[in-house]
Order: structure tokens, then C-alpha cells, then sequence
């Protein structure tokens, strides 16, 4: 049994029945009709996959009746019987979208053959057309989820940048959803058909950085064996999200600043710069203001970035938001790890909302997928999620006791982060590269806990790096 449902349009008697019990024979379901103006009625009442008509008719012919096709429903295929004479139109015909022509006189088979590979082609078209669909509700405002004043004024703020062509600077810490909010923008503006890159700067080795952003031709460098096309031309039309833009070097922020002018750039090695249309929208879990100061980060590139700046608040400064991820992220976890339904009691929402989440949604998306995947009982008790038991537990019993024995927590966790660091700077008598590379963090994230512990090694800290 084949699926579709096909129109015919002939006016001929016996060749329009003996088409119509051809394609029933087949399983299709077929209505048939005597002229063009009748199928141009049948088209305002109803749906078809495929037309199939003949080209020469009286009053209305099959080219018209192609146009009232691609009117009504421009993914119907359309099949044109023609004469030998005719053949020249019915090209023409498949100019103006109509799938293809069969000429009289014709085997059942041949036009069964031909009917089929139109259906085909009308059911990858709407495949298609439904999968960019899905991409765009998928990312329209996906995980961005919230009712606080806080929460709602992000959404504010982004629904009114969609529509607009300006750079925007997305702040807030780790795992508070900035991607997610980036990828609003991009699928809610003109650019939402061009690609959307992702670049994580600070994962760029330093080496690399201008490279992988702006490319390079042939024999730039040692390795650069053929020219390479660079992320920015990859989001040629499109958008594209620089995450931790305050890990971007010097020399790297300089050519930022140059496409923000002007909208050019240039390979690492090439002579010739060229225009891109890309639109920039910049994230950082860091300060921007205090790298400026600091000289790490450039002043003028911070006011080119920082035209639209939408800050996301942490999950603990927006708690009644909590109750709506936890029911979001249930819904799609139980989904997607297909588990029957499953809710949490009383207190494991009350420890929930309580806790201070240092990890923000990231860290409750990844504790509600652990407690689904692990908990063996529809109602997921306090004790089954993988906070700390003393946590949820003094959270409810004792909330003094919790502060206290939170602190303790993490004065001892800074400490130890604080005398590893002075440690190390000691022992290579400062040279910061070298202690970024031992405790396997970049210098701009050591540098940034120097000052946050003001920490005064024994040794002049340096910079310098070693040949």
C-alpha cells in the first residue's frame, strides 16, 4: 500500500478513469475531475501530495492549473501529460516547479513510476521543511525558563535585541545559561537561516587563537600546510558567540576591535583583508570593567562589545525560579531517559530551593538527571539528591548551623586553592606561565585568583616566558 493523495485532472473520460482505478490499484487515495476550473475548486477545499494533469485543456489548461497549485500548497508535486508537440511547454512547465511530464501515449507503469518519485520528493521536501522548523522552536527560547522579576526582564531585554543588528555582551557565571540566551537572539533575528558559532576563547591554546578566529593561508606558520577558513567566515551571514571573551589575547582583541570597525579581517599571513558579515555577541563570567583597568583587556574594544549588555542573575539571587526548572528539567529528562513519571517530594524541593547552587542551572540541570537516573521510587525523597546530607538537612533542621558549616566549607576549599597557588609562584620564583602550566589553569585565571587571595609571593612575580 502505497500513501499519498492525488488528483487527477483530465478531461478526457476514459483516459481520467482508467488513471484513477490505475493509482487506487496502488493504494493511493485519488479524486478525479473533468476540468481545470473544477481542480482549481478542489484546491481551496483540500490538500493533495501530487497533481497530475493533462497540459491541454480547454478554458483552463494544466498551466494553470500549476499556478493554482504552487498557490495553494507550494510543496504539491505536480505531473504533466502531454502531447509529442507539446513537449517544449511542458519544460517550461517544470521551470515553473511542476516535478515532470510524461508524454502520449504512456504505459500505466511509466506514469506510476514518475508519480512515485514526485511523492518521494514531497515527503523529503516536508521532512525538511518540519526539521528546520524543530531547529527553530528548539532554540527559540529553549531552557530559558523563569517568572522572577530578575528572569523576566532578560527576556525583555532579549526579545528587543532580536530584532535589532547591534553587538551584544552577555554577562553572568558559569552556568547561568548565557549560551542559551545567545541562541534566542541568533534563531529570533533576520540571521536565524546562516550558522550559528559557538567559540569558547579561553579553550583556544593562546598559539592558536588568531588562527582558529580569523584563519590562516599557507605556510603562515609551521603546521599550515593550506589555507584554512576561520570561525568568522564560517558565521559568514550569520552570528557568532565569542564565550570568555576576556581570555582573548592582546593581539587577538586588536583584530576584534578592527572587524568592529570596519568589518574586515585578516588570515594570519595574508596580505588582504576582507569584509564579513557576522554579528558578534560577546559572553564573559568575568568583570570586564576591572580588566580594563587592569590593562588586560582593551578599553575601546569594551565599549564596542558592551553597546547591549544583558546580565544574567545566579540561580541563588532568583530562587523562586527553581520550583519551574526543577518541573522543566524533569519533564525532559524523564523523557529523554524514558522513565515513567516521577515527582519529588516536599522536602527534596525544599532542599532544592535552599541550596545555594554555586554551579547556578547547569548544576541542578546535571543533580535532577542524577537523582531521575538513580531513584528507584516514583517520588524522589531529599535523601536520594547528590547534595551534600548535612546540606539539605541542617537547610530544614537548622538553618544557623548550615551557614556556619557552609563557611567552614568554603574558607577551607579557598585556602587550600590559596596556599597551592603561593606555593607554586614560590617555587618558580613567580613566573606565572610556568604556575599556570603546573596547576593547569590559563594566567589570566591565575592572575585573577592573585588578586583575589592578594597573594605577595616571596619571589617578584613575573611574567616573562622562557625560550
Amino acid at each position: 500500500m502505497e500513501d499519498g493523495k492525488i488528483l487527477v485532472v483530465e478531461d478526457q473520460d476514459a483516459m481520467r478513469e482508467s488513471l484513477v482505478i490505475a493509482f487506487k490499484d496502488e493504494g493511493y487515495q485519488v479524486e478525479g475531475v473533468a476540468s481545470g476550473e473544477e481542480a482549481i475548486q478542489r484546491l481551496g477545499n483540500n490538500v493533495y501530495d501530487l497533481v497530475v494533469t493533462d497540459l491541454k485543456m480547454k478554458k483552463v489548461d494544466g498551466l494553470e492549473v500549476l499556478k493554482a497549485v504552487k498557490a495553494a500548497n507550494s510543496s504539491t508535486e505536480v505531473v504533466l501529460i502531454t502531447a509529442y508537440g507539446t513537449i517544449s511547454t511542458a519544460v517550461q512547465a517544470i521551470r515553473d516547479g511542476a516535478y515532470d511530464y510524461v508524454t502520449k501515449p504512456f504505459r500505466h507503469q511509466e506514469i506510476l513510476k514518475v508519480a512515485k518519485k514526485a511523492l518521494e520528493k514531497k515527503v523529503l521536501k516536508d521532512r525538511v521543511r518540519y526539521l528546520e522548523g524543530e531547529i527553530r522552536d528548539k532554540y527559540r527560547f529553549e531552557g530559558i525558563v523563569g517568572n522572577s522579576n530578575a528572569m523576566l526582564e532578560v527576556l525583555k531585554v532579549t526579545s528587543h535585541v532580536c530584532r535589532t543588528e547591534s553587538t551584544v555582551l552577555i554577562t553572568g557565571e558559569s552556568g547561568t545559561g548565557k549560551e542559551l540566551i545567545a541562541r534566542a537572539i541568533h534563531y529570533n533575528s533576520p540571521r536565524k537561516d546562516a550558522p550559528f558559532v559557538v567559540i569558547n576563547c579561553g579553550a583556544l591554546p593562546e598559539n592558536l587563537q588568531e588562527s582558529e578566529l580569523f584563519g590562516h593561508v599557507k605556510g603562515s606558520f609551521t603546521g599550515a600546510v593550506k589555507d584554512k577558513m576561520g570561525l568568522f567566515q564560517q558565521a559568514q551571514k550569520g552570528t557568532i558567540l565569542l564565550d570568555e571573551i576576556g581570555e582573548t589575547l592582546p593581539s587577538t582583541q586588536v583584530k576584534l576591535l578592527r572587524f568592529l570597525q570596519d568589518g574586515e579581517i585578516r588570515p594570519v599571513g595574508g596580505n588582504k583583508a576582507m569584509y564579513v558579515d557576522t554579528r558578534i555577541i560577546a559572553a564573559t563570567n568575568e568583570n570586564l570593567e576591572k580588566a580594563v583597568e587592569s590593562g588586560r583587556f582593551r578599553k575601546d574594544l569594551f565599549y564596542r562589545i558592551n553597546v547591549i549588555r544583558i546580565h544574567i542573575p545566579p540561580l541563588m539571587e532568583r530562587r523562586e525560579d527553581i520550583p519551574l526548572l526543577v518541573e522543566y528539567f524533569l519533564e525532559k529528562i524523564l523523557e529523554k531517559l524514558n522513565k515513567g513519571k516521577k515527582t519529588l517530594s516536599n522536602e527534596a524541593m525544599s532542599a532544592l530551593s535552599n541550596y545555594d547552587w554555586p554551579g547556578n542551572i547547569r548544576e541542578l540541570q546535571n543533580i535532577i538527571e542524577r537523582a531521575v537516573a538513580l531513584s528507584r521510587n516514583e517520588v524522589i525523597n531529599a535523601e536520594e539528591l547528590p547534595i551534600p546530607v548535612d546540606e539539605f538537612v541542617t537547610l530544614t533542621k537548622n538553618p544557623l548551623e548550615h551557614e556556619k558549616k557552609r563557611s567552614l566549607i568554603v574558607t577551607t576549599l579557598s585556602e587550600q586553592e590559596k596556599n597551592a597557588i603561593i606555593e607554586a609562584l614560590n617555587k618558580y620564583g613567580g613566573n606565572q606561565t610556568k604556575v599556570a602550566k603546573v596547576l593547569g589553569i590559563s594566567t589570566t585565571t591565575l592572575w585573577r585568583k592573585i588578586k583575589k587571595y592578594r597573594i605577595k609571593p616571596q619571589h617578584e612575580i613575573s611574567d616573562s616566558i622562557e625560550n
